[in-house]
């Protein structure tokens, strides 16, 4: 009887060390909303960044919008993915004429993603979705090519520096590179400096 007495006393004990830190836990928290030592709304914030970033496995690509847009069907959803950090020439906006090399970014991008399912990668200093409601991704086949940086590599789009991307400067010598070595639209094209910080090709006839 004594040795079970003790044993329950162990028990009790246990059970009180844990309502005494949950106590303290649940103390803590409350002081910290209250007098602002912990920030709700951005801790809120981070964990919807963290959702949105969170995208495992493959998707199939359902269509080819133009050189830097693609439609892939993510788990039943058509959603349109706008390739983060890259801008390739205008082939299919209406409200644009069709510029130089713009068919053949599209061609490009065609080509090299192919039949394969992508791997979306959303980048935690931009947005989720761009004004258009088109999310904002990193694009990598199934071998660990980014698909983003094999455009401005082999002269086919331009580095987009308007909005802050964890890769941007790598881009831009990606560009740079593409430049001096007249890869692609930069030994094709007349290329004039616009407002973003990068260049507008000449309009061509279709």
């Amino acid at each position: 009887m004594a040795k079970k007495r003790k044993l329950l006393t162990k028990r009790q004990s246990k059970k009180l060390i844990y309502l005494i830190i949950s106590l303290c836990i649940a103390g803590a928290t409350w002081l910290g909303q209250r007098y602002g030592w912990i920030d709700v709304e951005q801790s809120t914030e981070q964990a919807s960044v963290a959702v949105q970033q969170t995208q495992p496995g493959l998707y199939p690509v359902q269509s080819f919008e133009d050189g830097d847009t693609i439609t892939v069907d993510m788990n039943g959803t058509a959603e349109k993915v706008r390739f983060i950090g890259v801008d390739t020439p205008e082939n299919k906006d209406p409200r644009k004429p069709v510029q130089c090399y713009g068919k053949m970014a599209s061609e490009f991008t065609k080509t090299i993603i192919g039949d394969n399912p992508v791997r979306l990668e959303a980048d935690p200093t931009n947005t989720n979705r761009d004004r258009y409601n088109r999310l904002l991704r990193y694009v990598y086949l199934p071998d660990g090519t980014l698909v983003n940086a094999e455009i401005i590599k082999q002269g086919y789009g331009f580095a987009y520096i308007s909005f802050p991307f964890e890769k941007k400067e790598e881009f831009q010598q990606y560009q740079a590179d593409a430049r001096d070595q007249n890869k692609g639209l930069w030994g094709a094209c007349e290329l004039t400096p616009n407002e973003y910080g990068g260049y507008t090709p000449n309009a061509v006839e279709e």
